[in-house]
Order: C-alpha cells, then sequence, then structure tokens
C-alpha cells in the first residue's frame, strides 16, 4: 500500500517537483494550491502526511491547514514548509528553534516538522520518512496506553 501525502502550496513550481520527487520515491501525492482546496481534500480522502507551506493566501494560512489536519480522525504526521526559517543558521540534519521569526513557537499549531525551502531531494525523503516513523510510533504507543486503562 502506497503511503499517501497531501502537499499544499500556492507556488505551483515547489507544488510540482514536491509532488513528481515524492510520487518518483513510492508516495501517493495530491496537491492543494491553497488552504480552501486542502480543506476540501483532507475531508474526502485519508492522507498519512499533509505538507503545507507556512506562508500562502495569508501569514497564517498554512498553520490554518496544519490545525484541519491535526482535527482529521486519521491523524496524519504533519509539516510545515516555509522559505522563512527561524532565527539563526542551521546545519543539515540540525533541530531548529521552535519560534518562526516573530517569536511564534509554531509546534503549539501542532506541526510534527518544520521543513526548509530549498530543500534538497535526499534531505526531504529523509525528514519525510522520520516523520511518518515517529508519528506512528507515537501512535502506536498512544493505543498501547489506552488499551491498558
Amino acid at each position: 500500500m502506497k503511503r499517501r501525502i497531501l502537499v499544499v502550496d500556492d507556488d505551483l513550481a515547489v507544488l510540482l517537483t514536491l509532488k513528481a520527487v515524492l510520487e518518483l520515491h513510492g508516495f501517493e501525492v495530491d496537491t492543494a494550491g491553497s488552504s480552501t482546496e486542502a480543506f476540501a481534500r483532507m475531508t474526502s480522502s485519508v492522507y498519512q502526511m499533509v505538507i503545507s507551506d507556512l506562508r500562502m493566501e495569508t501569514e497564517e494560512a498554512g498553520l490554518e491547514v496544519i490545525r484541519a489536519a491535526r482535527r482529521q480522525p486519521y491523524d496524519p504526521a504533519t509539516a510545515l514548509l516555509t522559505a522563512y526559517p527561524p532565527s539563526g543558521e542551521y546545519l543539515p540534519g540540525e533541530r531548529r528553534d521552535r519560534q518562526d521569526r516573530n517569536g511564534k513557537d509554531w509546534t503549539g499549531e501542532n506541526s510534527d516538522s518544520l521543513l526548509i525551502k530549498p530543500l534538497g531531494t535526499g534531505d526531504l525523503l529523509r525528514q519525510v520518512e522520520a516523520l511518518l516513523i515517529r508519528h506512528a510510533d507515537t501512535q502506536f504507543h498512544q493505543r498501547s496506553s489506552a488499551s491498558k486503562t
């Protein structure tokens, strides 16, 4: 079974590039060019992951997509995609500050990860795989804990 990912970005070039890269590596990918389109897709399909650009129609559109994804009964992994990383310089793989440049904590919005544009193919695939595994592990432990009570 292919894992399904919804990619949301208002930049068509980014959207089509991410779709092509992920599909070439075995994922089934749906796309949305706006938060409104993403909301409709999330309610009509099931995804293992939702990746959303942070800034689209508004500065907060990506956060709204992440909030909506986290409310879905299928509980997908989530990642914010941005060209505007938190302040400071980072090395590949280094843990990033969890605040945007205005000091807002993006983890408070329930996003599991922050992906910084531009993102190389190898880095994208490693981060997506790691996030999917970590999210599945968290879901397993939550179900195990719930069944013990």
